[in-house]
């Protein structure tokens, strides 16, 4: 079983990651990037019969910083 995390930085928190991208993606002529979110994709390799809760607790402990980031899980 695999399944797929994407981890993004909430609404309203500074991603200055994503800005020096905008910044460069300008800088290269691509003026029409008015902003960029930059986030993290984490794959799992799962035994059989793990359950969504348990990514979630993955999540929560471990794989995402809640206080300032999102998560949405994908089951492959």
């Amino acid at each position: 079983m695999k399944a797929r995390v994407h981890v993004m930085l909430k609404d309203g928190v500074l991603d200055p990651q994503g800005e020096a991208v905008r910044h460069a993606l300008g800088a290269l002529g691509f003026s029409g990037v008015e902003g960029v979110r930059q986030g993290k994709v984490i794959e799992l390799d799962l035994a059989d019969g793990t359950s969504e809760a348990e990514i979630g607790e993955m999540c929560e402990k471990l794989l995402a910083n809640t206080v300032i980031e999102s998560y949405r899980i994908e089951l492959l």
